[in-house]
């Protein structure tokens, strides 16, 4: 950051709030880099690299096969739709999906 800050392209303050710095904490960075130097010291600080992290794996969606979806006893179309009933499906519910669809149409 200290070497970003003095290579012209922006001003300080700016390469601080790229970095989440103050401008302050930045500044002082740079005194005691350039104060280092007067007193030809080893420098203090070393390169940092920073490792993103992986990518996490893509989230697995359970998807259902057409083997595992209940056999259809009875098929309609109703305005457009169509609706597969499974065998053992009361007709007070099948009434009330007709119902339903049809009052969408």
């Amino acid at each position: 950051m200290v070497a970003e800050s003095y290579s012209g392209e922006m001003s300080v303050s700016a390469v601080a709030r790229r970095h989440g710095l103050s401008p302050g904490q930045l500044f002082t960075w740079r005194r005691q880099v350039r104060s280092q130097a007067k007193q030809d010291s080893p420098s203090m600080f070393v390169p940092a690299v920073i490792d993103r992290p992986a990518e996490p794996p893509p989230i697995r969606r359970k998807t259902i096969t057409r083997s595992a979806l209940p056999i259809a006893a009875i098929e309609l179309e109703v305005g457009g739709a169509i609706v597969r009933i499974a065998s053992g499906t009361d007709s007070a519910t099948i009434a009330a999906v007709i119902q339903a669809l049809k009052a969408q149409s």
